[in-house]
């Protein structure tokens, strides 16, 4: 992986010093070489981590032999070899062995329209001399990210990361309260704003094209809703999983391509312990490494079922207790996040990758199986809603206060108790509705109640759920089940998981690789009919029934666990409390926005075991420190 950023402006032409300030902010995605490119009114930077062809001659920003044509990249196009062939046969000549060159002289060959044919993830720039324009690109399900902005006169900054645009001092560190209420309600932002007034995400399967004086064009180039809304039909059952394994192994087999050392994680749930059992089937077992982590907690941990899984494919396996310190990282998750993001599994994730980066340079992982395959807890509760729409609004409420009441939240890893109540909360809503509550951390009234009256009468007409009803709009006509898997691509994956992988492993330079978001096999999975994913109460169907030849059957059968940190405890016990006494005695400007005695009362509500409102309160401690480590105005 890499970093990659630039600017273009007519009015003020880019600076060395603001593209190398751009470019340190950046080296942790890089650190193998750092460079930057001026070329008129247009400037590109570049940090490398070299995985394909790590020789010299592979470093960017990277010119082809007629300089007309600079690139900067960030990512693998894992089908570089079959396109560089193409491209050599219409005349095409290559310098290096990299993908970086393919993906550049695609562009001289078929223009924006190159896009169509790349195989991976990626995020990139294309200063085009002959056109005068720039053209940004970022892969279909959103893998890496690239953020831009309109300047002030006409032109654009963009970068990998939200830091690096801010290290250049062109954008002002005003905070985006939208985002701010989307936060509030999920723990991360949702959508394509970012927590910097005036800067964007380009959305996933988009491209830019920025003209010379600073005007530019957003096009989608790939569409999913297509797939969901054109099922296809089987033979049989066995057709289905014969197809589904056989993108899966190719999937796999594509991401095994690197010239650095290469490993998966390995949690021993089904998603991560299918990608290792492929790669196993595609190489000798033993020349495959595996990586996992625990937590002294017991019932946050998952080594046993990990250490069975390894034995098993007779990989080589290496794993890890931490004592986890929140102290000591707290302050680098949220450098590292970039933005301001509470999901409590990007502990685990951030220190499986430092273990794993000990080793390889390139790891696999299950991300995006969930999401395609069904294999959320709630999409069950989608299920039980929709059976139960008869029962009274009424009868919903009271047993949700009666929970709240009677049952004391358990503080354990998704628990029982925590599931109960969230179901009651959203039940008897409408489809979307109740899978937003599935989703939802703090509710409208909380967040009404959490701000100050002035900053909720300036967004309350600002609503995270329509971002819901938006993209379930868009695959009208599906089951309710299409719909919410539909959603979560669009919007959980992307925002959460994606933001996650991406953040915890390039904090340790290490690159992942998702497998499962191989285009193809999403495309394959939008068009399967439902009960292929869900079938009954058994989610993730199909791919169960996949790995029935290659994993024992308690790993196909095991209930999903999660990958979460124990924060609930670590409140009360742990140093991540002084955080919290930080927040409420020197609360940052952001933090100021809200109201204290709510604040208070979520504390001593979640002290006295009342109430778990760990989430919560992470999250206005992550809110806090990135409003003072990046000096964000309000």
């Amino acid at each position: 992986m890499c970093g990659i950023a630039g600017i273009l402006s007519n009015a003020e032409p880019p600076s060395e010093a603001e593209l190398r300030a751009m470019a340190e902010s950046l080296r942790h995605r890089g650190p193998d070489a750092m460079a930057v490119s001026l070329l008129g009114h247009t400037g590109l930077a570049h940090t490398r981590l070299s995985i394909i062809d790590t020789r010299e001659i592979g470093r960017q920003p990277l010119k082809d032999t007629t300089g007309n044509y600079v690139i900067v990249y960030n990512g693998e196009v894992y089908n570089f070899s079959e396109l560089r062939r193409q491209l050599e046969q219409d005349g095409a000549r290559f310098r290096t062995n990299t993908d970086t060159e393919v993906v550049l002289e695609a562009y001289k060959r078929w223009g924006q329209e190159c896009v169509k044919r790349f195989i991976g993830m990626f995020a990139f720039a294309i200063w085009d001399q002959t056109k005068h324009q720039l053209f940004l690109a970022r892969d279909r399900m959103g893998q890496k990210p690239l953020f831009y902005a309109e300047l002030r006169g006409g032109g654009i900054i963009f970068a990998s990361e939200l830091k690096a645009i801010l290290a250049s001092g062109r954008i002002e560190r005003r905070l985006n309260l939208r985002t701010l209420n989307s936060f509030l309600a999920t723990n991360y932002g949702l959508g394509e704003e970012s927590f910097i007034d005036r800067v964007k995400k380009l959305p996933p399967a988009s491209t830019l094209l920025v003209e010379y004086d600073g005007s530019f064009k957003l096009s989608q180039y790939w569409s999913l809703e297509d797939f969901f809304q054109n099922k296809r039909s089987f033979p049989s059952t066995a057709h289905a999983v014969e197809e589904f394994d056989s993108l899966l192994l190719q999937s796999v087999q594509a991401r095994l391509i690197s010239d650095v050392p290469l490993g998966a994680f390995l949690s021993g749930g089904i998603d991560s312990s299918a990608i290792s059992a492929a790669m196993t089937r595609l190489r000798e077992p033993a020349q495959n490494k595996t990586f996992s982590i625990g937590f002294k907690e017991r019932t946050y941990s998952e080594l046993p079922e990990a250490r069975k899984i390894a034995d098993f494919l007779g990989v080589q396996h290496r794993d890890e207790i931490v004592d986890a310190d929140m102290a000591a990282i707290l302050q680098d998750l949220v450098y590292y996040s970039d933005e301001p993001f509470a999901d409590t599994s990007i502990i685990p994730v951030y220190y499986l990758c430092k273990f794993a980066r000990e080793s390889v340079t390139v790891c696999l992982s299950g991300d995006g199986g969930d999401e395609i395959l069904g294999g959320y807890t709630t999409y069950i509760a989608d299920k039980l809603n929709h059976f139960l729409r008869w029962v009274p609004r009424g009868l919903f409420s009271s047993a949700h206060g009666a929970v709240r009441r009677l049952i004391k939240p358990s503080f354990g890893k998704v628990s029982f108790d925590y599931k109960l109540r969230h179901f009651l909360r959203g039940a008897n809503a409408d489809s979307i509705k109740a899978h937003f509550a599935w989703r939802e951390i703090c509710g409208k009234s909380e967040r009404r109640s959490l701000l100050n009256p002035d900053v909720w009468s300036s967004i309350k007409d600002h609503d995270p759920l329509d971002v819901f009803y938006h993209y379930a709009e868009q695959v009208r006509g599906c089951s309710y089940l299409d719909q919410s898997m539909y959603v979560d691509i669009k919007t959980w994956l992307v925002d959460d998981i994606l933001v996650k992988i991406d953040r915890g492993s390039m904090a340790h330079s290490l690159e992942a690789r998702a497998p499962f978001l191989d285009h193809r096999l999403v495309e394959f999975a939008a068009s399967l009919p439902v009960d292929l994913k869900i079938n009954g109460l058994n989610k993730k169907y199909i791919l169960r029934k996949s790995q029935e030849a290659h994993l024992p059957p308690s790993t196909i059968n095991r209930k999903k666990e999660g990958f979460n940190a124990p924060i609930s405890h670590w409140l009360l016990k742990s140093s991540l409390k002084s955080y919290y006494d930080e927040l409420r005695e020197t609360p940052s400007s952001g933090a100021g926005l809200l109201q204290s005695k709510v604040v208070d009362g979520l504390w001593r509500a979640h002290a006295e075991c009342r109430e778990d409102n760990s989430l919560k309160l992470f999250a206005l401690i992550v809110f806090d420190q990135w409003c003072k480590r990046f000096e964000i105005a309000v």
